[in-house]
C-alpha cells in the first residue's frame, strides 16, 4: 500500500479489537481475507506509525491519546491519522466520540465531525456538529454546541443544558458561548424545536470550571419563549457548586404592620466547613431587620447560630402590652441548633430559642423549626444526650418552653431538667427464660405559678384561658380551690420524681396452638415535692390540704397472665381466616396517694383498642394503675391471595378487686370521664378493611357499657385510585363525647379531608379542610360575642350559646400548580387558626405563591387578606 496508508474495515457485528502501542485498531476478518500477501507489511507499517503517534501525544504525566474506530487511516504524506466509524479518542479522563475524527500531528489539533460528543472529567457531556480541539481536548472551537450536565440538587437528579451556535473552549477551564441559551428543562419529545418552559438567553455565556461560575451578558429570562425579565449582567454558581459566596434569592415582604420590603440574603463561604449568611430586610414601616446565621460543620457534627434584631420605627403598629409589643423599640431573637455524634452509640445536641417577646417571630415572619404549629404556639428549647445499644436506650434532656400566644402566661410554663430515660432488655436467666426489661425515669421540673383550669358548669364554656396571668372574666374561674370546680394542670414549685420498673415475660405455645404469656413487674417511685404556696395563683395550691410535701414514694408489684387462642382456617381462594379470643388478668395492690401527688406527664389518657391490653393504661410515670383487673376481648381477621384484608377487634376492661385507679381523679381529674371509671369499662373496638393496597377503611369506637351510647368514634378512609383515576384522597370523621370533669363541657365533632388530583403528569390540584361541627357550642368568638353573651347570661344563669351554622371551617387549603424536572410553581389559599389576643380575628387567611426554577433559585410571595389583624399581637387596621 504505497503512500503509507493503512486501512482496516470492521466486521458488521463490531469486529475484534486489538491495541498496538496503546492505540486500538479494529481489523475485520474481511480485511484479513482480501489483503493477501500485503497484510504483513501493512500491519507492520501501521504498528510503526501508531507507535510514533502515541509517542508524540504522551504528556509529562504519562497520559496517552488512545484511539478506537471501525476504520483507521494513517497518512504519512499529510502527517495525519483519521478514525472513521464509531470513532472514540480518550485522553486521561476525557473522551471524544464522533463519526469521523482527524488528528493533525503537525498542529496537534483534533478535528471531529458528525454526532460529536465530548465527555470531561466531571461527567459533563458536550455535543456539537463539529469540533476543533487540541490533542488534550482542553482548547478549541465547537459549532452547534450543546452541553448536558447531570447534578444532584436537594437529593434530586437535575440535568442542565447549554446550547450555542458556536463556542470556544479555553485551557480546559473556561468555555465561552456566543448567543447561547441555558435551561434545566428537558426538550419537548414531540417538538424539540419548541422553547422549553424557561430558559435564559444571553449574548454571551461564560462557564468557568475553575471558579465554578456561570456569567451571563445581555441576558433575558424567557418563560414559554416569552421574555419576562432583562438582566444586563449577572453571575451564578454552576450546578456542581453547593457553597459559593454571593447573593441568594431575595424575599419580598408585605404586611400591614411591617409595610412593604425586601430581604436580600448574602452568603459568605468562609471555608468548606463553615459559612455566614447575612439577611438584612428593608421594611418601609419598621426600618431594617438584621439577620445573621453562622453555620459550621465539624468532624463529628455541626451547629448553627442565628441572630435577628430590629429597632422599630413604628411600634404602634402592634398591640400594647400585655397583648403585644407596642411598648418595645428593640425586638429580636437568638436561635441555635447543634447535632454531634460522639461515637457510633452516643450523640448529643441542642435546639435553643430566645426571644425578646412572644410575638416577635410571628410578627416578622421568621421561620423556626422548633415552633409548634398548634392552636396555641410555643417555642421549645432542649438539650440532649442519647445513647443506643443493641437492646438498650439512654436519653437525657432538658426543656424550656416559651409561650408564643397572648393567652399564655410564661410563669405557668415549666422548666424541665433533667428528664432521663433508660431502657434495657436482656434474656431471662437459665430455665426462667423469656425477656427481662428494666426501665428508669428521672424527671424534675419547676414553675413559678400554678397552672389551673376552671371546670365549666354543665353546658358552660370550653376552657378558662388567662392573658398573662389574668383570667378572662367571662369564664368560670377558681376563686378558691376545690375539686368540683378546678383542675390543676401543673403545680407551682419544684417536683422531682425517680421511677424504676423491672419486668419479665415469657410466651408458651402448646400443641393446640394456645399462646400463654405469664408476666410480672415491680414499679417503684420516689417523689421530692416542694410546692409553692405563696404568690399569684399559688394560694390555690395552699388550699389543697392533703397534697404531699417533701419526700414520699410508692411501690407497685404486679403479676399477670395473657392468654390467646388463635383459630386459623384456610379456605383457599376465600382466604385465611383467624379468630382469636384474648384474655388478660393482672393482680396488683391498689394505687396509693391518688390526688396527693402532682400529675405532669400522665394527663393524656385515651382508652381505645390500642390500650385495652396495656399493662398500665396511664400515659406517663406520674400515675400508676392499681387493683386487680381483667381485660377481655377478641379479634377476627381475613387475608386473601388477591390482597383483601379485614380485621375486627372488640373488648372491655373489668375492675375485679381493689381501688379503681380511674374512678378517683387526681389533681387534673385524669381517669374521670375516660370510660374506665366504672367497674365494667366502656366497650372499645376497631374495624379495618382493605379490599386492595390502594384503599383502606378504618374505624375506632368506644361505646357506653349500659346503653351502648357512642362516647368516642373515629372513622376514615384513605384511597389512591391510580392508574384509573389520578386521585389520592383521605376523609376522617371524629366524635368525642363531653368530658366535663376534664374541662370539655360539650361534645367535640369534626371532619378532616385531603385530596390531590393530577390533571396531567405535571399539573395538579390539591386541597384540605378541617370542619368543626360543634363550633356553635364554643365561646371562642370575638370579644363582642362573648360580652353580649355575658350580659344576656350572667354568672349563675343557664348558658346561652351563640346561634349560627354548626359547620365551621376551622382550617382550609386550596391550591394547584405545575411541577416538572426543571420547574415548580404553585398557588395556595390557606385558612388556618392562630392564637390571637382578645378582640382580633380568629383565622389567618393567606395567599401563597411559590416559584422554583431549579439550579437558578426559588421565591415565594405570601399575602395576608382581610381588613383586620391576622397575626397575634398586631393592632387592628381601621
Amino acid at each position: 500500500m504505497d503512500g503509507g496508508v493503512v486501512q482496516g474495515a470492521a466486521q458488521g457485528t463490531g469486529g475484534a479489537l486489538r491495541k498496538v502501542a496503546d492505540i486500538a485498531v479494529t481489523v475485520s476478518m474481511a480485511a484479513l481475507m482480501t489483503a493477501g500477501l500485503g497484510l504483513a507489511a501493512s500491519r507492520a507499517q501501521a504498528q510503526a506509525g501508531l507507535e510514533r503517534l502515541a509517542g508524540s501525544t504522551q504528556d509529562p504525566k504519562g497520559q496517552r491519546l488512545l484511539v478506537e474506530a471501525d476504520e483507521l487511516i494513517y497518512d504519512n504524506d499529510r502527517n495525519t491519522v483519521t478514525a472513521r466509524g464509531n470513532a472514540q479518542l480518550s485522553y486521561g479522563t476525557r473522551t471524544l466520540q464522533a463519526d469521523r475524527v482527524r488528528y493533525d500531528r503537525g498542529t496537534s489539533r483534533v478535528f471531529a465531525e458528525g454526532n460529536v460528543r465530548l465527555t470531561d472529567e466531571t461527567g459533563a457531556l458536550v455535543t456539537g456538529d463539529r469540533m476543533e480541539l487540541t490533542d488534550d481536548f482542553k482548547n478549541g472551537f465547537v459549532d452547534a454546541l450543546r452541553i448536558q450536565q447531570t447534578v444532584e440538587l436537594k437529593g434530586e437528579v437535575v440535568r442542565t443544558r447549554i446550547s450555542a451556535p458556536r463556542a470556544e473552549r479555553i485551557a480546559g477551564e473556561q468555555s465561552s458561548f456566543d448567543y447561547a441559551t441555558y435551561t434545566a428543562c428537558e426538550p419537548c419529545k414531540d417538538n424539540p424545536a419548541k422553547p422549553p418552559l424557561w430558559q435564559i438567553k444571553a449574548a454571551k455565556i461564560i462557564h468557568n470550571n475553575e471558579t465554578h461560575t456561570i456569567s451571563y451578558e445581555d441576558a433575558a429570562l424567557e418563560i414559554g419563549g416569552i421574555p419576562v425579565a432583562y438582566m444586563p449582567y449577572f453571575e451564578s454558581a454552576d450546578p456542581t457548586v453547593k457553597r459559593k459566596t454571593g447573593f441568594l434569592t431575595p424575599r419580598f415582604i408585605t404586611t400591614t404592620a411591617l409595610g412593604s420590603g425586601l430581604s436580600t440574603p448574602f452568603f459568605i463561604n468562609l471555608d468548606p466547613s463553615y459559612d455566614l449568611t447575612l439577611s438584612p430586610a428593608f421594611l418601609s414601616r419598621q426600618g431594617v431587620l438584621g439577620q445573621a446565621e453562622y453555620r459550621q460543620r465539624l468532624d463529628n457534627g455541626s451547629y448553627n447560630v442565628r441572630l435577628s434584631g430590629i429597632f422599630q420605627s413604628t411600634p404602634s403598629a402592634f398591640l400594647p402590652g400585655p397583648l403585644g409589643a407596642a411598648d418595645r423599640d428593640f425586638r429580636g431573637s437568638i436561635e441555635s441548633r447543634g447535632r454531634f455524634y460522639l461515637n457510633e452509640r452516643w450523640r448529643t445536641g441542642w435546639d435553643l430559642v430566645g426571644v425578646t417577646d412572644k410575638w416577635f417571630l410571628d410578627n416578622y415572619r421568621i421561620r423556626n423549626q422548633n415552633i409548634t404549629t398548634e392552636y396555641f404556639r410555643e417555642a421549645v428549647s432542649t438539650g440532649y444526650l442519647i445513647g443506643q445499644g443493641d437492646r438498650s436506650w439512654f436519653e437525657a434532656r432538658g426543656y424550656y418552653f416559651k409561650a408564643l400566644s397572648s393567652f399564655d402566661w410564661q410563669k405557668e410554663q415549666p422548666i424541665v431538667a433533667p428528664v432521663i430515660d433508660y431502657d434495657k432488655r436482656i434474656d431471662g436467666p437459665g430455665k426462667i427464660g423469656g425477656e427481662v426489661r428494666f426501665e428508669a425515669n428521672v424527671t424534675s421540673l419547676t414553675r413559678d405559678a400554678t397552672d389551673y383550669q376552671g371546670i365549666p358548669r354543665t353546658g358552660s364554656y370550653l376552657f378558662t384561658p388567662t392573658v398573662n396571668g389574668v383570667a378572662f372574666p367571662l369564664y368560670e374561674t377558681c376563686t378558691e380551690f376545690n375539686r368540683e370546680r378546678c383542675i390543676v394542670r401543673g403545680l407551682g414549685g419544684t417536683t422531682t420524681r425517680l421511677s424504676a420498673q423491672a419486668s419479665w415475660r415469657r410466651s408458651f405455645i402448646d400443641d393446640a396452638g394456645q399462646v400463654i404469656t405469664p408476666f410480672a413487674y415491680l414499679r417503684t417511685d420516689l417523689f421530692s415535692l416542694n410546692p409553692s404556696r405563696t404568690g399569684f395563683q399559688n394560694q390555690f395550691a395552699g388550699s389543697i390540704a392533703n397534697i404531699d410535701d417533701g419526700l414520699t414514694g410508692r411501690v407497685m408489684p404486679a403479676i399477670g397472665l395473657d392468654y390467646r387462642y388463635p383459630f386459623v382456617a384456610d379456605f383457599g381462594a376465600l382466604g385465611v381466616h383467624t379468630i382469636e379470643p384474648i384474655a388478660q388478668v393482672i393482680a396488683r395492690p391498689s394505687e396509693s396517694r391518688i390526688g396527693r401527688l402532682p400529675n405532669e406527664d400522665a394527663q393524656s389518657l385515651v382508652f381505645d383498642d390500642t390500650s385495652l391490653f396495656a399493662w398500665d393504661k396511664f400515659s406517663g410515670y406520674d400515675r400508676v394503675e392499681g387493683g386487680v383487673r381483667a381485660n377481655l376481648g377478641g379479634q377476627y381477621s381475613v387475608v386473601t391471595s388477591s390482597g383483601w384484608y379485614a380485621n375486627v377487634m372488640f373488648g372491655e376492661s373489668i375492675q375485679i378487686a381493689g381501688v379503681n385507679s380511674f374512678r378517683r381523679g387526681d389533681l387534673a381529674n385524669v381517669g374521670l370521664d375516660s370510660g374506665l371509671e366504672d367497674r365494667r369499662s366502656d366497650f372499645v373496638g376497631r374495624a379495618q378493611l382493605s379490599p386492595n393496597q390502594n384503599i383502606s377503611f378504618i374505624s375506632r369506637f368506644r361505646l357506653g357499657q349500659g346503653d351502648l351510647g357512642v362516647n368516642r368514634f373515629e372513622t376514615g378512609v384513605t384511597a389512591r385510585f391510580a392508574p384509573f383515576l389520578p386521585l389520592e384522597t383521605s376523609l376522617f370523621y371524629s366524635y368525642y363525647q363531653a368530658q366535663p370533669a376534664l374541662g370539655f363541657a360539650h361534645r367535640r365533632e369534626g371532619v378532616t379531608a385531603t385530596a390531590t388530583y393530577r390533571i396531567t403528569p405535571n399539573w395538579f390540584l390539591t386541597g384540605s379542610a378541617l370542619v368543626d361541627l360543634t363550633h356553635y357550642l364554643d365561646a371562642r368568638d370575638t370579644y363582642t360575642d362573648l360580652y353580649n353573651t355575658y350580659l344576656a347570661n350572667p354568672v349563675g344563669a343557664p348558658p346561652v350559646y351563640r346561634s349560627g351554622n354548626p359547620f365551621y371551617l376551622s382550617g382550609m387549603s386550596l391550591g394547584g400548580g405545575y411541577q416538572d424536572e426543571c420547574t415548580t410553581i404553585s398557588l395556595n389559599y390557606i385558612v388556618s387558626p392562630i392564637a390571637t389576643a382578645i378582640g382580633v380575628r380568629e383565622r389567618n387567611q393567606t395567599f401563597l405563591l411559590r416559584l422554583e426554577l431549579k439550579t437558578l433559585g426559588e421565591a415565594d410571595l405570601r399575602q395576608n387578606v382581610g381588613t383586620v389583624t391576622t397575626a397575634d399581637g398586631i393592632a387592628a387596621v381601621r
